[in-house]
């Protein structure tokens, strides 16, 4: 298993993966779109995105990162906006390996912290970030404004 940055070069691998994210939150999308979403993120710096690899090579997951800035503390964070690893590959570790890619780069970053979102009935992907130490915002609602109709 391997862990390394995605760069615009990884982009054949990484796109298949996307569409599994998609698909898994029932929210499907070409691949040319996926494309066209995911270059520019890379080639500008915009997102930083960390490709898990079998021992064969084959990619089988991502973690996508963006940056933010935690008013609150006065700091910059990172938002985990995206983990996927193909069905075939859970629990082997990947999730794992990718989440701990995320928090190194943050930290190497100087960032306090990593913030994160799933869905309600994602039980696998909460039990892994409360056994990687997340917790559960009891704090703070969120909230959401749909401007795309």
């Amino acid at each position: 298993m391997s862990v390394s940055l995605a760069t615009t070069a990884d982009l054949d691998e990484l796109v298949p993966l996307f569409s599994g994210y998609l698909d898994f939150y029932e929210v499907p999308a070409p691949d040319a779109d996926i494309r066209a979403f995911l270059k520019p993120r890379i080639e500008r710096g915009e997102s930083t995105v960390f490709l898990a690899r079998s021992i064969d090579g084959l990619a089988v997951g991502f973690v996508q990162l963006y940056p933010l800035f935690a008013s609150l503390a006065l700091r910059p964070s990172w938002l985990v906006s995206d983990l996927y690893v193909m069905p075939a590959a859970r629990r082997d570790g990947y999730g794992e390996a990718l989440m701990n890619a995320a928090r190194a780069h943050a930290e190497a970053t100087g960032a306090c912290g990593l913030m994160l979102e799933t869905a309600k009935t994602n039980h696998a992907g909460q039990s892994l970030y409360e056994r990687l130490g997340y917790k559960r915002d009891e704090k703070f609602y969120t909230y959401w404004l749909d401007l795309a109709g």
